[in-house]
Order: C-alpha cells, then sequence, then structure tokens
C-alpha cells in the first residue's frame, strides 16, 4: 500500500518526460522542415539569374519583366520568417510566371536548348518547394495541435513552447487567372 503514492510519481514523472520529449522532437520536425524549404529556395535561387542571362539577349524589349523578376529574387533572399518568405516567394512565383509567358512570345527563344533546360529544373525545383511547403506545414500543425491539447498543454505553457506559423501563400495568388482565347 505504500507503493501506491511512489508509483503514480513515478508513473507521473515518466508521462511528463514522455509529453515534453514530444513537444521537442515535433518542434525540432519543424525546424528540419524550415530547412528543408530552405534549401530548395536557395536551388531556385540560384537558378534565376542563369535563366535571366540566357533569355536577356532574346528579350531586349522586356527588360522591365527580367528586372522585376531579379528584385522579387532579391526580396525572397533577404525574406526572414514564413509569413515574410511566403510573401515574397508569392511575388517571385507570379514574376516567374510572366517571363514564362513573354518566353512563349519568341519562338526562338522558346526553342532555346538552354531555357528549355532551365524551365525543366525551374518546374522541378517548384515540385520540391511545394512537398517542402506541405512537410512544414503538417509538422506544424502537429506541434500546433500537441501544444494546444490538454493535458500537453499545460507541460507547452510552463516551457514556452509557442505556436508556430504555417507558411501559407498570398490572397492574391489564390485568384483564378482568366483565360481569354482572343
Amino acid at each position: 500500500m505504500a507503493y501506491i503514492p511512489l508509483v503514480l510519481v513515478v508513473v507521473l514523472v515518466a508521462w511528463f518526460v514522455a509529453a515534453y520529449n514530444k513537444l521537442v522532437r515535433f518542434r525540432n520536425q519543424i525546424k528540419n522542415a524550415w530547412h528543408q524549404i530552405d534549401v530548395q529556395l536557395k536551388r531556385r535561387y540560384d537558378l534565376i539569374p542563369n535563366l535571366v542571362e540566357v533569355v536577356k539577349d532574346y528579350m531586349a524589349y522586356e527588360q522591365e519583366t527580367l528586372t522585376k523578376v531579379i528584385e522579387a529574387r532579391g526580396a525572397a533572399l533577404s525574406a526572414k520568417g514564413p509569413a515574410a518568405q511566403a510573401k515574397a516567394e508569392g511575388l517571385l512565383t507570379e514574376t516567374l510566371k510572366s517571363l514564362f509567358a513573354v518566353v512563349e512570345k519568341y519562338p526562338e527563344l522558346k526553342a532555346n536548348q538552354n531555357v528549355a533546360s532551365l524551365q525543366e529544373e525551374l518546374t522541378g525545383t517548384e515540385n520540391k518547394i511545394s512537398f517542402a511547403r506541405q512537410f512544414y506545414n503538417d509538422s506544424v500543425m502537429t506541434y500546433n495541435n500537441a501544444i494546444q491539447s490538454i493535458p500537453t498543454n499545460f507541460i507547452a505553457s510552463f516551457f514556452n513552447f509557442a505556436q508556430e506559423v504555417y507558411f501559407e501563400i498570398e490572397p492574391e495568388s489564390r485568384a483564378v487567372p482568366k483565360a481569354s482565347l482572343r
């Protein structure tokens, strides 16, 4: 009978340690997921100057588009944190779409193997970024659920485990593009 309080204390301490370790694991998973996004974004940032360099000679009259791409890349490089990064990435994605639309106007540029190769690389990178964002957001959801759920929310608040922010796209990016056949 005297062992019951001791067993309860041991069970409570074991639960506490397990819950704390779970929160730490989730937080570290989010950090890892963010670093995976970072790796893919770096790859994207490295490809963009190559693409601009290849197309700039063909696009003498489209310098504004090229300038916007370079400016958007610079803004994305300097963005810090998921919210700012998501906003900058949305702008960069839109400017890249504009660049690809302009490339379509130039048959000799469209047929250029270097341009085609760089477009393919960027498309593959965009897909990898998408998967990395999804993994990050899934990790954030798991972590946020854990720190908001009873009883781990007590441990989370005691040890200052703060909610993480999702990597969300800007509302402007959600707009359905208008197609015109004229």
